[in-house]
């Protein structure tokens, strides 16, 4: 299997920890969970790039990643511990 590469802007990270407590090094964690569930985010997916949410566990906790992939990487731009994706998780686990 071939390893997943990732990349982020490193202030959207920054941004990103401080306003839902998670740092983009840990929401990669997610795609590790074997049970991770990967939906279409067809509210902010577009004809020129698609977006995605990872509903996994990380830890303790249920995070939602929301991600695309850019050539061969999964580019990740938000990250947090929110009810609705551990709800989506635990149902479809």
């Amino acid at each position: 299997m071939p390893e997943i590469s990732f990349e982020w802007d490193e202030r959207k990270n920054r941004s990103n920890q401080r306003k839902h407590g998670i740092c983009f090094e840990d929401a990669q964690k997610a795609f590790l969970d074997p049970k991770r569930i990967i939906a279409k985010d067809t509210a902010h997916s577009s004809h020129s790039e698609s977006r995605y949410y990872c509903f996994a566990r990380v830890g303790d906790e249920v995070v939602t990643v929301r991600f695309t992939r850019r050539s061969d990487k999964i580019r990740i731009f938000g990250a947090g511990f929110w009810r609705k994706g551990k709800k989506t998780y635990e149902e479809e686990s």
